[in-house]
Formats: structure tokens, sequence, C-alpha cells
């Protein structure tokens, strides 16, 4: 099996490039040859003993333990919450490094969405907030939803959403339907996103979205079923709020900051998605090349046939394009530059090329593709639903379309493609 080539960046930081490589370190050593029985008991039709399963358990708290050793233990938390402490940044490299492996992340405390419910929670909620949700959260002892999509409203429409929280002496009372609520089977509580005020018209609409905690368990919480996707039972959630009522003080952050959190969330979750596209890609392609020079077929290697040489030529392409326009978008951000259309640009463009690059994978590795002896089977679909996931395509091209359209108007110039 190959490793994952990582070596450092001449112009990233020692700091990024020493992450990089523990991380790589730590994938290439610990995960990578225990892919297989680290994760023996969600592989679908393998039969397994009491004693795999408990060898399983025993591997991942090992590679757990490493990381903790090597300080890279929830990189999205800050040190005082026991995390590593990452920037921006930081983050984004390393994911793409822990997107290599099949379930890298989960291993060094990332598991979505506690993870990016942990990183709201630790920007917007109180110290009561924190001391009741987050550290249980931190400590595993809980689990968490996030409650934002509607089955009857568009999901790229936020400020489209009909879940109200009406106010009532000192209790929220919410009603809602909501679907694709992640973790919903696990869930102690879920952050959900409700209408607490009624504004009129336009942008204002954002002003009436408020993220509320809501206890799994509290009266008027109905689970209506985990939804079946793509052919599989999963823990994302239909989910009916019916008069639940809460405490005031579950609002997280001001009355009105729902739509601000939210963006927070997406803003940089859109980037990390991409890295982690990235890394994945990188798995795809060192399978297909490795594939290309050991499959013989028709009288030679399948690296001497023009086809495949097309393939690895063209994903070479993919990768290079999707990493740099990613990275650009990235540092804009870290530094506080407008980049939403970049932001809507590696939106669009990445989760199309990964997809491109997996179906090459594939396509040279045959029926075993498709089969759950590789990773690339999932990788597809992953990319596909990468496309509907925090905006569908068509949102972001139109998006971008008006900034640069509006640029043009406002400042009778052509764009400046150099930042």
């Amino acid at each position: 099996m190959l490793k994952m080539n990582v070596q450092p960046i001449p112009t990233a930081s020692v700091r990024i490039n020493e992450i990089r490589a523990l991380t790589a370190e730590i994938v290439n050593r610990e995960i990578l040859p225990n892919e297989n029985m680290l994760w023996a008991e969600s592989r679908a039709g393998t039969p397994l003993t009491d004693s795999d399963r408990e060898q399983s358990r025993k591997l991942r708290t090992q590679v757990q333990d490493k990381v903790r050793q090597a300080g890279l233990w929830a990189p999205h938390l800050p040190a005082e919450y026991g995390g590593a402490g990452l920037d921006f940044l930081e983050l984004a490299y390393m994911y793409e490094v822990l997107a290599y492996a099949v379930g890298a992340s989960s291993l060094f405390g990332v598991v979505a969405p506690n993870s990016g419910n942990q990183s709201i929670l630790v920007k917007y909620g109180t110290e009561e907030q924190k001391q009741r949700w987050l550290l249980p959260l931190i400590e595993g002892t809980m689990q968490s939803g996030f409650s934002m999509t509607e089955p009857d409203q568009p999901g790229s429409d936020p400020r489209s959403l009909k879940t109200t929280a009406r106010r009532d002496g000192d209790e929220w009372v919410i009603n809602g339907h909501k679907w694709f609520t992640s973790n919903g089977k696990r869930a102690d509580f879920f952050i959900v996103m409700c209408r607490t005020e009624d504004v009129e018209g336009g942008s204002d609409r954002n002003a009436a979205m408020t993220q509320i905690i809501v206890p799994s368990d509290a009266p008027g919480v109905t689970i209506v079923r985990g939804i079946n996707v793509w052919g599989r039972d999963s823990d994302h959630c239909e989910i009916i709020y019916d008069d639940v009522r809460v405490p005031l003080d579950n609002a997280l952050g001001a009355r009105g900051s729902g739509h601000q959190a939210a963006q927070d969330r997406l803003g940089a979750g859109r980037v990390y998605h991409c890295m982690n596209s990235l890394g994945a890609m990188w798995r795809a392609f060192d399978l297909m090349v490795e594939r290309s020079l050991t499959r013989e077929v028709h009288g030679g290697t399948l690296e001497t046939k023009q086809f495949v040489q097309g393939f690895i030529a063209d994903s070479y392409m993919d990768i290079q394009s999707a990493r740099l326009m990613t990275i650009n978008c990235a540092e804009k951000m870290a530094g506080g530059q407008d980049a939403r259309t970049d932001i809507s640009a590696i939106k669009v463009f990445v989760p199309a090329a990964f997809h491109r690059v997996v179906d090459r994978a594939i396509q040279v590795w045959g029926a075993a593709g498709v089969s759950g002896d590789l990773p690339l089977a999932a990788m597809y679909q992953g990319a596909r639903t990468l496309r509907l996931a925090d905006g569908p395509d068509e949102v972001h091209r139109i998006l971008m379309a008006k900034n640069v359209l509006n640029r043009y108007r406002a400042l009778d110039k052509g764009w400046d493609f150099g930042n």
C-alpha cells in the first residue's frame, strides 16, 4: 500500500509544515496499515467475532492516544478546551492530510456535527452553556445534532426557514419540521435554527434567525425517521418540533445572531470540505496510478494504454487546479479579504473535480472500484453529495456572476485576477 507522500511546502509556514508532517506520520504508520480493522464494524458483509470487535476498539483507542501525544487532538478547539488550538489555515492543511485515510478525522477528535457544534458553542455560548453542553460534548459523554434544513423550504435560502421560536414568559416555544438533521439518532441535544422574529422583506430577514439548544428528550421532539441516503440507513433524521419548550437561556448568542453563526460555520466549512475533498482525491489518484503500474491487460500493463495515460494527465490537472484555487481562497479568508466569490468558485469546482478524479480511478480498477474493498465507491457518493451540500452548484454560480457584475458596475474597471 502506498503511503501519503507529504513533503514540506516551501511557501507554507514552519508550523503548517510541522503539522502536515506529524499528521501524515500518524496516518501512514497507524491508520493506513490498519484501515480495515479500525472500521471493521462498519464494513457491510464482514463477519466479525467478539475478538475482532474488541481489537477494532482497542486499535482506535491506541491511535487516539498517539494523536494526543503528538498534540494534535481536537485541532479545531482552543487549548483551554483541550484542543490543539490550530488557526484557520493550519486546520485547512491538516484536513487535507487527514482525508487521505478513511475515518482519520474521527481519530483526531474531529467528528461532524459535534466538531462544528463545539466551535459554535465556544464562540457564542455563555459560560453556563459551555459547562452544560460543550464540556460533555468534548469529553464524549454527550452527542449533538445540527437541525437547520427543512423539507418544505429550499435549503439554498436559509432565510426561508419556517421553524419558529415564540417567546412565552421565560421559555421559547418551538414549532417546526426539519430533516437531514445530522447525528439525529444519537444526539443528546440539537442546535436548532429558528425564526424568532417576524422581519419583512429583503436581507433584513437574516435578523430573524436564532440558534437554540434543544434537548433531544424534550417533550414535543419527535424523531420521525432516519433518512435513507444512497440506499442505506443513515443518522440524518427527520424531526418534528411540536410546542417544544426550552428556557430562554438556551439561545446561542444574541437574538437574531443565528444567520451569522451559520455563516461562520458554513464559510469556513466550505473550505474545509474542499480540503477534505483534495485529500481524498490525492488517495484516489495514488490508487489509480498504482493500479496502472501493476495491472496486466491485453499484452501490457494499464500504464501503457493511452486512455489510462489520459486519465492520469486529466486527474493531475484537476487536482492541481482544485488545490491551488482552494488554498488561494483560504489565504484570502485568513488575510481578511472578501473571498465570497472564491468560496463559491471552489464550492462548484472542487466537488466536480473530485467526482471526475474518483470516476477515473474507478474505471481503472474496474469491478473492484465499486466494491467495499476500496474507498472509491464511498468517495464517489460523497463527491456527488457535495454538489448539493452547503448550497447547490447553481446558487453558487449565480452568486459568482452577481459578484463579478456588481464589481464591474461599481468600479468601472476589469476584474483583478492578481488578488
